[in-house]
């Protein structure tokens, strides 16, 4: 029986699923498969890389259940999130013959999940998948709540839908191939369900970094708070019409910055909430609403963990301030024209803004060049 450290359920009626915690899950996701879903086929999304890590694992998996698969193969990396390789996954689920009532496998981090999830939820109008994230990010954010999608050049993850996991495979195992600064990009989504509003949960990580880091009892711990505070917002607001928005904290910036950077390697995701978030503390502390030493042992937190917390920490140069705020204009949350934003009044205390004046972001953003 596979071993399984944690398990979270989220309490969506019909779309209700579960979240399993724990080491080599994707060796065991044979046996979960067959016997969760008797008699499905599966159609396996996964990237060049994640392929030559996980993929013999799952498939090995597969073959042990008496389970059909077909496997299909896109690049690494943001840029694949994109009409051209959502069209490629598509007609390769189309093209292995599998039916409505089959499963889509995401197994990658967020890009795969966020990819594989919308073909499953536009391919034959809708068919179920299963989420395998092998990255921090993934396990701890994007695999769970629903939301898939991809890039347009007008912005991130501006096409897409609501779309649910019939089941999460959190596979800490997996968490081991992955070097520091990916594991690290990760670790920021962690850090932001403290700063939401769990001051608690951010002294924890304070205290027990080093053991995350390594590998220790409190990653398998991390990951499973994380889970489980993003399955009560999600379960509260699942379509991101009020309190879920609270979960963008430090993404309305860092999505700008990713634009503007090419959605290269130059600024991982991670990285760029990891900037956004301090951003959003110290714009706090700039309007009075949060004391600056808040904000201060924010960032250092986040440094501590090898992460960028500066605008001058982005290698190359950024485009002007006006070529930032355009990609704000962009963001998901914009109402009616309006910017809004996540800010705080401290530590565990982030709330959702939408009287933001333009002028004045773009007067702290010319601001935070030099910071």
């Amino acid at each position: 029986m596979p071993q399984i450290d944690h398990q979270v359920h989220v309490a969506l009626g019909e779309r209700a699923y579960d979240i399993l915690v724990g080491p080599r899950l994707i060796d065991a996701a044979g046996t979960i498969l067959a016997e969760k879903f008797p008699g499905r086929r599966f159609g396996i999304v996964t990237d060049a890389m994640v392929a030559d890590r996980q993929l013999p694992r799952l498939t090995s998996s597969l073959d042990a259940a008496g389970l059909d698969y077909a496997v299909i193969t896109v690049p690494a990396g943001e840029s694949t999130k994109s009409h051209a390789m959502l069209e490629k996954v598509v007609e390769g689920l189309l093209a292995a013959r599998l039916e409505r009532g089959d499963l889509v496998i995401a197994l990658g981090g967020g890009v795969i999940g966020d990819l594989a999830g919308f073909a499953a939820a536009i391919t034959r109008r809708g068919m179920d998948f299963v989420q395998m994230p092998t990255s921090l990010l993934a396990q701890v954010d994007s695999s769970v709540g629903g939301k898939t999608g991809i890039n347009s050049p007008h912005g991130k993850n501006l096409v897409g839908a609501f779309h649910q996991p019939r089941l999460v495979l959190a596979d800490l195992s997996a968490l081991d191939t992955l070097d520091r600064r990916q594991f690290a990009a990760g670790y920021a989504e962690v850090v932001k369900y403290g700063l939401i509003d769990d001051a608690d949960f951010f002294e924890w990580l304070e205290a027990n970094l080093d053991d995350i880091f390594a590998g220790g009892p409190a990653r398998g711990e991390a990951v499973a708070r994380c889970c489980a505070h993003k399955a009560r917002v999600v379960i509260e607001d699942e379509k991101e019409t009020g309190v879920r928005a609270l979960l963008n904290l430090g993404h309305t910036f860092g999505h700008a910055l990713e634009k503007d950077t090419g959605y290269s390697g130059r600024l991982l995701h991670g990285e760029g909430v990891s900037i956004g978030m301090v951003l959003a503390h110290r714009l706090s502390t700039e309007l009075g609403l949060a004391p600056g030493q808040d904000a201060g042992r924010v960032a250092a937190h986040l440094k501590r963990a090898g992460l960028p917390t500066r605008l001058s920490d982005i290698p190359g140069t950024l485009g002007s301030t006006a070529t930032l705020m355009a990609a704000m204009a962009q963001d998901k949350k914009v109402q009616r024209g309006a910017l809004t934003f996540i800010l705080t009044r401290g530590i565990g205390q982030a709330f959702i803004e939408n009287r933001v004046d333009e002028a004045q972001i773009a007067r702290f953003m010319d601001g935070m060049r030099n910071a």
